[in-house]
C-alpha cells in the first residue's frame, strides 16, 4: 500500500479536535457574555444615578428625545456592523423599559401614567 501525500488525522482525532475547538469557542462566548452582562449592570447603575439626579432637580422621568438619540445611535451601530437594526431596536426597547422602571422606582410614577 502506498501512503498518500494528503494525510489526514483519523476520524477520532478530528472529532476530538473539533470538540476542543467548540469548547474554546464556547469559553470565548461565555467570556463575552460576562462582559455583556457587566456592561449592562454598569449601564443600569448609571441610569439609577440619573434617576436620583432627576429627582433631586425636578427633571421629568420621561425624556422622549433622549430615547430617540439612544435608538438612533443603536441603529447607526447596527448599520456599521452588519447587525439587524430590528434586533437592536427590540433589545434597546427592553433596556429602556427597565431603565424607566428603575427611574420610576426612584422618582415615582409619571403623572397621568
Amino acid at each position: 500500500m502506498i501512503a498518500s501525500s494528503n494525510t489526514t488525522a483519523p476520524m477520532g482525532e478530528q472529532a476530538h479536535a473539533g470538540e476542543a475547538q467548540l469548547a474554546a469557542l464556547r469559553a470565548e462566548l461565555d467570556e463575552t457574555d460576562g462582559l455583556l452582562l457587566e456592561t449592562l449592570r454598569r449601564r443600569l447603575d448609571v441610569c439609577v444615578r440619573i434617576g436620583h439626579h432627576k429627582k433631586a432637580y425636578g427633571v421629568p422621568m420621561m425624556q422622549p428625545q433622549r430615547i430617540g438619540v439612544v435608538q438612533g445611535r443603536a441603529a447607526a451601530f447596527a448599520a456599521r456592523h452588519g447587525i439587524s437594526p430590528a434586533f437592536l431596536r427590540r433589545l434597546y426597547e427592553l433596556i429602556i423599559q427597565e431603565t424607566c422602571r428603575l427611574e420610576e422606582d426612584i422618582i415615582g410614577p409619571t403623572p397621568g401614567a
